[in-house]
């Protein structure tokens, strides 16, 4: 008798591959050494930096706020210590978030995923809230057997400290975001109070929450399945770039000490410098193991490289095992051949040519920043009606004129038109009695001051361009013009 065939019968496999493996909680234990210590020191920068922005003070004068850094949204301002961006200015806004995004790719592709493994918010947060399981639960073996022990109050005290602690932080992450939107001080007494804006309320809380699940319970799900970044990131590497490097000609085949023992007293092949302890896996903040080579999840952060320096160290094999070195350096060191210069290795085209255009848009920045206007004007003709015909058969135009200081301190100004001879221009408050071709005012501090302006032609002007002219009254000169067109009967300004 013939055997079925294996492709009609149906599948009983208890264990069927599964696309999606439930999370195994990560306890990274602790450790020390320099890539530690960079990381502590990036962490404490960046919580300062955060926390302490919206307190710090600039003088701006009387007529505008003095916080340093201010995202006024009600006046449509941004205010960094000495530079104040306007809405229509927001080109510099744009600016810095692609050169912040051509930074991103700089650094990639010097020294990979640096960003994620030190400066990242996700990766600051999560690392603070890891010393303070460390200082509740203790290092990673008590962590692990919390983790599976039985629910006893001692556990649940625990457990309700820690998230406590957590909920603080975050708490506190959620209330300094909103100070970057307000007066600092000023926000806090009306938080306080409960007499503040709702959304402020609400700010707090989506970031709280926010903060709670991402920072304490998701970490490295995040890095591994939610941010984009490890998937772009290969596009921004190669052989060339600087990675966190396991040394397989060097570690293979692994072996304990022992194991290494009695294979020199055997004559069998020496194993490699790997005493497979695992003490690379279990400081790594996402859970992964280096040694089976670049993953998604490795955030760059070097901490298995002081895990494995600190084991050769104690085992007197030279440090180095897993390290920073490019792929190209990796296979030349097995070859026995020496190293590319790490300054050789930075400075390549590829890098060259993003530092360049980096650089480029920065210094144009800079450029118009320092020759931008401080006094501008901009004219709006009105479409409906285009003209009016006054009964003696003159013709009136209307305008939306704003004039925009940008300085801190009011500034005379004159506004004059030319192209339209003998026209006469006049505001609501004035009639065309009192009409004249030169506008004396002035503009308040900070402000953009909008007036509803009226051109008059004499009876058979013909319709054309206008010109108007706007020029600073004080000892600071400052000038702007804009064309626009003069209407009538006899063109409709064509």
């Amino acid at each position: 008798m013939n055997a079925p065939d294996p492709r009609l019968v149906a599948r009983t496999d208890p264990d069927p591959v599964q696309l999606y493996a439930r999370r195994v909680p990560v306890f990274p234990r602790k450790v020390d050494g320099p890539f530690r210590r960079f990381k502590w020191a990036v962490m404490a920068l960046c919580l300062i930096v955060y926390w302490g922005t919206p307190w710090l003070r600039w003088n701006r004068g009387e007529w505008a706020p003095h916080q340093a850094v201010l995202i006024d949204l009600a006046h449509r301002r941004f205010y960094m210590f000495a530079i104040e961006i306007w809405p229509h200015e927001f080109y510099f806004v744009a600016g810095l978030l692609i050169m912040a995004g051509i930074g991103l790719f700089l650094v990639t592709s010097v020294v990979g995923r640096a960003w994620c493994g030190y400066a990242c918010p996700q990766t600051v947060w999560t690392d603070l809230f890891q010393h303070v399981d460390r200082l509740i639960d203790g290092d990673r073996n008590a962590q692990l057997r919390m983790q599976k022990a039985p629910w006893t109050a001692g556990k649940l005290a625990r457990r309700l400290l820690k998230w406590a602690i957590w909920l603080g932080i975050s708490f506190m992450t959620g209330g300094a975001w909103i100070f970057y939107f307000a007066d600092a001080p000023t926000l806090q007494r009306a938080f306080w109070t409960g007499t503040a804006d709702p959304v402020a309320y609400a700010t707090v809380g989506v970031l709280t929450l926010t903060t709670f699940v991402l920072g304490g319970f998701m970490r490295e799900q995040v890095c591994v399945y939610m941010c984009p970044w490890p998937r772009i990131q290969s596009a921004m590497l190669d052989e060339k770039s600087l990675l966190v490097t396991y040394k397989h000609w060097r570690g293979e085949p692994r072996g304990s000490l022992k194991t290494a023992q009695r294979h020199l007293e055997t004559g069998l092949a020496p194993v490699g410098d790997c005493i497979d302890c695992h003490q690379c896996a279990a400081v790594c903040p996402t859970g992964i193991d280096i040694r089976e080579g670049a993953q998604i999840g490795c955030i760059t952060c070097g901490l298995c490289i002081d895990a494995c320096d600190s084991a050769m160290a104690q085992v007197g094999r030279p440090r180095g095992l897993i390290d920073y070195c490019t792929l190209e350096d990796a296979t030349r060191e097995a070859h026995g051949e020496a190293d590319t210069p790490v300054l050789k290795t930075i400075l390549r085209p590829r890098t060259l040519i993003y530092f360049a255009v980096w650089a480029g848009i920065g210094a144009g920045l800079l450029f118009m920043l320092g020759t931008r206007t401080r006094l501008t004007l901009s004219v709006a003709k009105d479409r409906n009606p285009e003209f009016v015909q006054l009964s003696g058969g003159a013709a009136r135009d209307g305008f939306t004129v704003k004039v925009r200081n940008m300085e801190d301190r009011p500034r005379p100004v004159t506004l004059t038109t030319s192209g339209v001879p003998g026209a006469l221009i006049y505001t609501d408050d004035m009639d065309e009695h009192g009409a004249r071709g030169t506008l004396a005012m002035s503009v308040p501090a900070d402000t953009t001051l909008r007036l509803r302006l009226y051109m008059l032609g004499p009876v058979g002007t013909k319709p054309g361009p206008v010109l108007f002219q706007l020029k600073a009254g004080d000892r600071e000169q400052g000038h702007d013009q804009v064309r626009s067109t003069f209407s009538n009967a006899e063109g409709n300004g064509q």
